[in-house]
């Protein structure tokens, strides 16, 4: 197979109902549409599109089904907005439906429910297959767990293909997240349980603190933390970025960290609106030496963009203008001295061998 990489974080669905993003389209051709010079301010320019996740060689994502409560609305155009559980989970079917849709319609699209789904989209990445020919797989991660309306539905969920849960966003019924900071709940404990029946992927981004250490003692499943990274680069998140205490419990499970390459989550300082060249690829190679230094090897490190998850372009380093150059991180790993096995394993084999392990055979 030729070498790929693996995106565990994409916001696909809410691009499209948020803000009109098909993602079938080139993220030029969106920059060419989105012309209003308010909605590029809120929501950057566009970075994501399948033609240029074919040419980045993402064979494989983690496409969200996210939700946020009404209370974080910040613009008056955000659409994508609940105030009951009953709300959430209307939204994130809607989101469910559209992926089955994209999947349907385009043939370089699949969804993967299986690890059967997952070979299937690998093989079409053989040596000497033609760039037409490749698919992309995705998985379907939910961002916050408030659409699920009591544990007990995630077995409706999860045969609609859901395989990953990040039980937060900010704080949901479930559990304590980002700027709502807090344990997990009674209903987030039961959750956790109905989801290692199911052996789904746990994702810890999002999660506040003491609820990532608490499911890190009571998960028994794979997990991972799909875009999240390390607090030392960036210590005034200290309820989005990890702590080496949790990064080292990840490990631990044999999990990963997916880097997200965000100027304000790797550089300290750095703010919305200051240039995006203050953040370069060196501080993204910084961000994975960390992990493998603190777990003591390269195996529980990749890569999770979150490209146009509510940021575009001029947020991210330097070296990044569109999700194509998630590829250059591998030439940049290889000149650092990182082994090409340990690159492999950095772009695809960490996050893919998580993913597997929360797919059922068939």
């Amino acid at each position: 197979m030729t070498d790929i990489l693996v995106d565990a974080h994409q916001d696909i669905a809410w691009n499209a109902f948020n803000n009109g993003r098909d993602f079938r389209l080139s993220a030029w051709a969106k920059r060419r549409r989105e012309t209003d010079p308010i909605f590029v301010q809120r929501y950057g320019y566009a970075m994501v599109g399948l033609p240029e996740v074919i040419l980045g060689r993402v064979a494989v994502i983690g496409a969200t089904l996210f939700v946020s409560p009404a209370w974080t609305k910040m613009y008056p155009d955000e659409k994508i907005l609940y105030s009951t559980p009953q709300e959430a989970f209307a939204l994130a079917s809607r989101q469910m439906d559209y992926y089955q849709r994209l999947a349907d319609e385009t043939p370089q699209i699949d969804l993967v429910r299986s690890q059967a789904d997952l070979d299937a989209v690998l093989a079409t990445w053989a040596d000497g297959t033609d760039l037409a020919d490749r698919c992309v797989g995705l998985i379907v991660l939910m961002e916050g767990a408030d659409p699920i309306l009591e544990p007990a539905q995630v077995e409706e969920w999860y045969a609609r293909g859901l395989r990953v849960v990040g039980p937060a966003w900010t704080a949901t019924r479930y559990s304590g997240g980002t700027k709502a900071v807090g344990p997990l709940t009674d209903l987030g404990r039961e959750l956790l349980g109905v989801m290692e029946s199911y052996g789904m992927v746990l994702d810890l981004s999002h999660m506040a603190p003491e609820a990532s250490l608490e499911a890190l003692q009571r998960y028994g499943g794979p997990l991972f933390a799909g875009h999240a990274n390390p607090l030392r680069f960036r210590l005034d998140w200290p309820d989005r970025n990890l702590s080496d205490d949790i990064i080292r419990g990840i490990a631990e499970h044999d999990g990963a960290v997916g880097i997200m390459p965000y100027n304000l989550f790797l550089r300290e300082g750095w703010a919305l609106g200051d240039r995006k060249s203050l953040v370069t690829m060196e501080h993204v190679l910084a961000a994975i030496d960390h992990v493998c230094q603190t777990t003591g090897s390269a195996r529980h490190v990749g890569i999770g963009s979150d490209f146009d998850g509510g940021f575009g372009s001029a947020s991210t380093p330097l070296e990044f203008e569109t999700v194509a150059d998630l590829w250059l991180i591998r030439a940049a790993l290889l000149d650092r001295g990182y082994a090409p096995e340990d690159v492999t394993g950095i772009l695809s084999g960490n996050m893919l061998r998580v993913l597997r392990a929360g797919l059922p055979e068939k």
